[in-house]
């Protein structure tokens, strides 16, 4: 009997280190394969290529992060992408910052939208962003309806240019990933975030403003995802809505989910969200540069999240 118990407590503390630490277990072996098989993978070249590819996905999956921690989903964050492109392109002729500025509020709105049909109107979050989801990518595409490319030196230089090395895109995510990081952990907003996605009726029972921090968290999750927007369109030195943020939201949750934040909401980890993503980027390159088809790195995905899901069970 005592054997049993033992065998068991064993097996829940593996589970519950994999649940914590595994996704930066999982980072350490990878990039020591890719150190000792992968050629040129030491390359500083090749570490700037994966840092820029995997920052917009960071900074969306910040945004689900924060939402997942409220119980919630956002499946709107890559038509946002998509829209905040658009919004780009139209107002580009103003200047840079005026076309940035007005892709950031279109992301703003798009996720007020959100947050009232979560928190006001009582939707279901995967059914309210879900239309959002459709909506907002056609509504993109009326504005724009096929690609424009630009020559703007501003977005340009925010899509190319380097400070000391680092280039700016990466830089802007590694802000973004602090700012958010201390929001969560050193806000009254981020106990109260997190109070929300704990015990949503105890939250409005002790006073807590609930319908305010849905829609502020959906805010910043539609803001978030259009500085990911800008920052895809000003690498891609074009505006793309019709192609642009497709599968965005999935690989958002897939960061967010193994990182460790579970889907029934009450915690956020901002690190472990931030490792998710470049466990997923790092994943996808290994099987490119050892030519093994893209099918593979989609199976291996599901089967990351499967484990990750499972470890989060486990622990309940």
């Amino acid at each position: 009997m005592t054997e049993t118990i033992d065998r068991a407590l064993d097996r829940v503390r593996v589970v519950s280190w994999l649940q914590r630490y595994g996704v930066y277990a999982a980072v350490v072996v990878l990039f020591a394969f890719n150190a000792v098989f992968t050629p040129h993978f030491l390359a500083a070249d090749n570490f700037r290529t994966q840092l820029v590819q995997v920052a917009p996905i960071v900074i969306v999956a910040l945004g689900m992060a924060l939402v997942i921690g409220t119980e919630g989903i956002d499946l709107s964050v890559g038509s946002v992408m998509a829209l905040a492109a658009s919004m780009v392109a139209l107002y580009l002729g103003y200047g840079a910052l005026p076309a940035i500025a007005m892709a950031l509020l279109a992301g703003a709105l798009v996720g007020a939208a959100g947050g009232v049909l979560v928190a006001v109107v009582g939707v279901q979050p995967i059914v309210a962003t879900l239309a959002l989801l459709v909506g907002v990518r056609g509504l993109a595409n009326v504005f724009l309806p096929q690609l424009r490319e630009f020559t703007n030196p501003t977005l340009v230089a925010i899509g190319s240019d380097s400070v000391a090395g680092v280039p700016i895109v990466v830089l802007v995510a590694v802000v973004l990933v602090a700012a958010v990081a201390f929001l969560v952990r050193r806000t009254t907003f981020g106990r109260q975030l997190v109070a929300v996605g704990g015990n949503r009726t105890a939250s409005r029972l002790s006073g807590l403003p609930v319908r305010r921090i849905l829609l502020t968290v959906y805010v910043l999750a539609g803001v978030l995802a259009a500085v990911a927007g800008v920052l895809a369109t000003s690498r891609l030195q074009a505006s793309d809505p019709t192609s642009l943020g497709l599968f965005m939201e999935l690989s958002a949750i897939t960061a967010v989910v193994v990182g460790g934040t579970p889907l029934t909401g009450g915690r956020v980890r901002v690190l472990g969200t931030v490792m998710g993503a470049l466990l997923m980027q790092l994943l996808q390159a290994t099987l490119i540069k050892h030519n093994l088809p893209q099918s593979w790195t989609q199976m291996a995905q599901a089967v990351i999240i499967l484990a990750a899901v499972y470890a989060a069970r486990e622990r309940r």
